[in-house]
């Protein structure tokens, strides 16, 4: 099994450096997924862990913030400079299209919750 590891350790490293490269704008808008998803867990886990009386309120914490990352997956993919696809769409107006679409999400939420 030590090459396995020594396979894992240069991928990890090779994924680091990869990773460096990547402008800051990026990065945050991966930070901010990962909290999504991780407010998303710790919501589940405390569900888990106390009850779920009011179930709709668990729904909608949980599909909020699994909504908002999928919402700023596509903002990360249409901000990226290396995408083909969205290279005549100014990031202010892909900013402004995530904003509306969080608007109309929790909007939606907002709504279930009743």
């Amino acid at each position: 099994m030590p090459k396995a590891t020594s396979d894992a350790k240069l991928l990890i490293q090779s994924l680091g450096k990869a990773y460096a490269a990547t402008p800051t704008n990026l990065k945050i808008i991966d930070l901010y997924v990962v909290f999504a998803v991780a407010t998303a867990l710790i919501q589940v886990v405390y569900m888990g862990i106390v009850g779920s009386f009011p179930f709709n309120s668990f729904l909608s914490g949980v599909l909020s913030c699994i909504g908002t990352a999928v919402l700023a997956v596509c903002l990360r993919i249409q901000v990226n400079k290396d995408n083909k696809e969205f290279k005549d769409l100014p990031p202010e107006r892909a900013f402004a299209d995530f904003v509306l679409c969080n608007l109309v999400l929790h909007l939606v939420i907002m709504n279930f919750l009743g």
